[in-house]
């Protein structure tokens, strides 16, 4: 046998592309040559290739082998195509079986001992594996249970090079060894966090509870140690619990970052990058690979960016394309990626460089175009996205001191956020949004939603005064929406359409 086929899967972002390996035995020079776009890890597989199959107790053929990576047009990357490309290039001596190998899809890193080694994006590879028609695919033992988060995939766990050449037809022995660990899942901060801790903070705890129930973007801005983080952290505790189609599309995220994947997890996940961080981290990138950046990470989550003026100017304007659109798309020369990045944004700010501007009982030693200059750190177009503008001041000393703890944890929160989700549900269910946050603003300005004249008079007359731009005026209407929800009414009226104003821009209706 000269030829022998078989599959592995090329990842670009979260989308995954079969690839066919081909591997051909000529009477060329003697040598073992990849081709097809390999990148520099993909390229140094011949290596490990060569030892693990000679660690395995099987043969390569001394001859010129050639192993075709097939659409060659496809950029390929990373080392999980080792086991393809070995079970491609053993089975041209005729030791494995042919139809076995050419139905099954193999992913996998193999050591030089010939042990199979777990790899990032195992989920998104199998679920392209599946959408391509296959039903077969080999794993590494340390990704079984990622892999079978797939349904309708038979999944093999693999231990050794060898285990998988005998599953195949191969005659071998097979030596009792110990599967090379992964990961271990990290518990979530935000399930050990309660409301319940916060205490002095009713106002603030009201408007992170509007926040959850329309997916509304929310910047707190205060002194140090007023509880912004403490309130942004627990954020992602009272959203509802991810639906499964969401839950597979935030492991497959993480599955791609490298982090391990055991199980579905419906908590909605936060991230919460350092000030330091470039725009690359945040919205991901790469020189040969595209990497999920934390924006990315943080669909639908919530993306926490505390100290947000300390962010770079850039980092943080690169947040305005994928608040409106939901996606980021990463161009680089060799590749064009497109992430999921649908997040809920939080912000936590202090009101100047030291802190203390506009706190009573402080003094502020900044110096006016230092507050200016620092306030403006959040452009203007970034910070009109931003749905609630809320200011915090810090707990009088006897609350902080006192044992009390609040009477809204994060159960009776979360109650709240579900009953207004489930009636802004039932009210766009012929529509194609869910939460008030998506709702297009003409469909709320001029549609069958329109609120009567008397209800938003404040809200125009805030509009022709130039205290609202346009994209403001319908993110009021969203919030005032959120409120009705969370009241029980059917319809915002003046009260929740003042209270909106106020929370976007501490305007009295």
């Amino acid at each position: 046998m000269r030829t022998a086929r078989t599959w592995a899967v090329a990842l670009t972002g979260v989308d995954g592309h079969l690839v066919e390996i081909e591997a051909d035995v000529s009477n060329q020079t003697p040598g073992f040559k990849i081709v097809g776009l390999p990148d520099k890890a993909l390229g140094e597989a011949a290596q490990r290739v060569h030892n693990a199959v000679t660690n395995a107790d099987l043969e390569l053929t001394r001859r010129r082998l050639t192993v075709n990576l097939s659409p060659a047009s496809l950029p390929k990357h990373g080392s999980g195509f080792d086991l393809g490309i070995a079970i491609s290039a053993v089975a041209t001596g005729g030791v494995l079986d042919p139809a076995s190998i050419a139905r099954t899809v193999h992913i996998g890193e193999l050591g030089l001992d010939g042990r199979v080694r777990p790899v990032p994006g195992v989920l998104p590879a199998v679920f392209a594996a599946a959408r391509a028609g296959f039903e077969h695919v080999i794993v590494p033992h340390a990704n079984e249970a990622e892999a079978r988060l797939v349904p309708g995939m038979h999944v093999r766990a693999a231990t050794t090079l060898a285990e998988v050449a005998m599953w195949h037809g191969a005659d071998i022995a097979v030596a009792d060894v110990e599967p090379v660990a992964g990961a271990a899942r990290q518990v979530s901060e935000a399930e050990q966090l309660d409301l319940a801790d916060v205490v002095g903070q009713e106002e603030a705890v009201d408007a992170l509870i509007v926040a959850a129930a329309g997916g509304h973007h929310i910047l707190m801005s205060g002194p140090p140690g007023a509880g912004k983080t403490m309130l942004a952290r627990r954020l992602p505790g009272i959203l509802p619990p991810l639906t499964e189609e969401a839950a597979l599309e935030v492991a497959s995220i993480r599955s791609l970052s490298g982090a391990a994947v055991n199980v579905l997890d419906d908590l909605p996940p936060l991230e919460a990058p350092h000030h330091s961080a470039s725009m690359a981290a945040l919205v991901g990138g790469g020189s040969r690979a595209a990497r999920p950046g934390a924006i990315v990470r943080a669909h639908r989550g919530v993306l926490l960016l505390d100290e947000a003026a300390e962010f770079s100017r850039a980092a943080l304007d690169a947040l305005r394309q994928p608040l409106e659109s939901g996606n980021i798309e990463i161009d680089r020369a060799g590749f064009h990626v497109r992430f999921p990045a649908r997040f809920q944004l939080a912000l936590a700010m202090n009101p100047c460089p030291c802190g203390n501007y506009g706190v009573r009982g402080a003094e502020c030693i900044c110096p006016p175009m230092a507050i200016r200059r620092y306030s403006a750190r959040l452009s203007g177009p970034l910070r009109d996205r931003i749905d609630i503008d809320l200011q915090v001041a810090r707990v009088a000393a006897s609350r902080a001191t006192s044992a009390e703890r609040s009477s809204v944890t994060t159960m009776t929160a979360r109650g709240r956020v579900l009953a207004a989700r489930e009636r802004a549900a039932e009210r766009w269910a012929d529509t194609p949004w869910s939460v008030n946050a998506d709702v297009a603003g003409a469909w709320l300005r001029q549609g069958d939603h329109r609120l009567p004249l008397e209800v938003r008079g404040p809200l125009d007359r805030a509009l022709e005064r130039g205290q609202l731009t346009l994209r403001g005026y319908d993110r009021v209407l969203r919030l005032a929406w959120t409120m009705a929800d969370l009241t029980g009414v059917d319809v915002p009226g003046r009260d929740e359409l003042g209270r909106a104003l106020f929370l976007k821009r501490g305007l009295i209706a």
